[in-house]
């Protein structure tokens, strides 16, 4: 019988204690809303921070139809890795450019891949979440939910 590597940790001797964002840690939630500018516009939104050491569990993002064309994108912007290595920008990190031409929502990081149940490594101003609306210009409002475990 195999073992992952958390219940590995709980059975050695001595055991290994878990990290707080692989067991017993709390889920929180880190949300934004945007509402386009009149007229339509593309480009790139600050949506919120995530803190270093947050295991991203979950994320959501819905959108009003934003025109022909419009694509959303779910990313993050540079930063600064706890050990001082530069990242980066990526526009489409956790989410591929996706039509929002219809008012739909669509899973964010929900594979490996795409930073399903990663962990964030950035310096004390941790990661700035974005979302990138391209294609033609987006006219409406556009929300992204992240869950994450912390402590």
């Amino acid at each position: 019988m195999a073992n992952s590597k958390q219940y590995a940790k709980t059975v050695s001797t001595p055991s290994v204690k878990l990290a707080t964002n692989e067991l017993t840690g709390r889920v929180r939630v880190a949300f934004a809303e945007y509402e386009t500018a009149t007229g339509g516009e593309q480009g790139t939104i600050n949506m919120f921070v995530l803190p270093t050491g947050a295991r991203i569990v979950r994320s959501r993002q819905a959108h009003d139809a934003l025109g022909g064309s419009t694509t959303l994108s779910v990313g993050h912007a540079a930063y600064v890795t706890s050990a001082g290595a530069a990242v980066a920008a990526d526009v489409n990190e956790y989410l591929a450019a996706t039509a929002s031409t219809g008012a739909v929502g669509h899973d964010v990081a929900n594979t490996i891949a795409l930073g399903e149940n990663s962990v964030t490594d950035a310096n004390e101003d941790g990661i700035t979440i974005t979302v990138t609306m391209a294609g033609g210009d987006c006219t409406g409002t556009i929300q992204l939910s992240m869950f994450y475990v912390l402590d």
